[in-house]
């Protein structure tokens, strides 16, 4: 495994959003026919990988600054296709209808990627990668998300409290919704017992979540003055697309999967049984192993060349673009998924 294998395939879907940009028209929709069209065609043909590295390979590749600096180098292209897009309408001369498509193919960039990194970067315990973080989050209006995942999804996940797992039956348009809006609400919840534990005031430049809620609309004014009201609905309409493509992710990883509650209320420590797992090569690469999902959650600090398939953990019928495509038919997506639940905690314990 090497840093450029995540790096070239990373690559791919800026630059045909880039090539579409420039190329005009219905080119926009290459972005999304191609993360949705071809790549869960190939997942099906080329097929999953179950390898695991072995220990001598860890202790090389779980420090190679390689990797590091390549999930960083996508901030600048994160704002490019976000803020630069936003620029770009105030002197282009295609029809209205393009602004839309032209946004759609942007949140395809900077949630599919531009979040997945952030999301790696997040989950690291020095400043600078947290900055990192931070800087690919605030072009999608989610700030926010680095308190409520790290200290809300992880401690919550597969049980009730936990707005980004849904639920056995639920449908992926509620869960939506449902998820949005609670995982705000729920990040203003954890900022301020964290303010209350410190003896810190509400209002102040200590909560973190006022800046975090002022960010949208400063970039909101800020895409108005670089292109005008096609700037300011490309911007938020990219950001849109990139948030619920980030909770349509987030309701493949836990559908239905809920950790056992212990005869004291609290629950069961979380482990690979309790995230779906997919293990198909191309998306791997593609998502910085953000599929091999169970490991994460079990291990959050291993970095993601590092993450591992487990026997145990519930695995995913295809990868995630085939997976939102069956979630977008509830009645399809039931038919195909609450089977594999009802099988993985018969085998394994767990409530549903």
């Amino acid at each position: 495994m090497r840093w450029w294998e995540f790096g070239f395939f990373a690559l791919i879907v800026p630059v045909i959003f880039f090539a579409g940009y420039h190329a005009g028209g219905y080119w926009h929709l290459a972005t999304p026919l191609f993360v949705f069209g071809l790549v869960p065609c190939l997942d099906h043909i080329i097929g999953r990988d179950t390898r695991n590295l072995e220990e001598a390979q860890y202790k090389v590749l779980k420090d190679e600054r390689s990797f590091r600096l390549l999930t960083m180098g996508f901030v600048p292209i994160q704002w490019s296709v976000a803020v630069g897009g936003a620029w770009a309408m105030s002197w282009t001369t295609q029809p209205w209808w393009v602004v839309p498509l032209a946004a759609l193919a942007a949140g395809m960039v900077t949630g599919a990627l531009g979040i997945t990194l952030a999301h790696e970067l997040g989950h690291r315990n020095n400043r600078f990668e947290q900055t990192m973080a931070k800087l690919l989050l605030a072009p999608v209006c989610y700030l926010h998300f680095i308190i409520e995942h790290n200290h809300g999804h992880h401690a919550n996940v597969a049980t009730p409290k936990d707005p980004a797992t849904a639920r056995l039956g639920e449908s992926l348009y509620y869960f939506v919704a449902r998820s949005i809006i609670g995982s705000y609400q729920h990040a203003w919840t954890l900022e301020t017992r964290r303010l209350r534990r410190k003896n810190l005031p509400l209002f102040s430049y200590h909560n973190a979540m006022i800046g975090y809620s002022l960010s949208p609309l400063l970039f909101a004014v800020a895409a108005w003055l670089l292109g005008g009201f096609p700037g300011l609905f490309f911007f938020l309409l990219q950001a849109l697309i990139a948030v619920i493509l980030l909770e349509m992710v987030n309701y493949i990883e836990h559908y239905g999967l809920q950790r056992r509650q212990l005869e004291d209320g609290r629950y069961e420590k979380v482990g690979p049984r309790h995230s779906w797992n997919a293990d198909h090569w191309l998306t791997n690469r593609f998502l910085f192993h953000l599929q091999r999902h169970s490991d994460h959650h079990a291990n959050p600090t291993r970095r993601y060349q590092t993450l591992r398939h487990f026997d145990e953990s519930p695995q995913l019928p295809t990868g995630y673009a085939g997976m939102i495509l069956l979630a977008l038919v509830p009645p399809l997506w039931r038919k195909v998924m609450d089977p594999l639940v009802f099988a993985h905690q018969e085998k394994w314990g767990g409530g549903i």
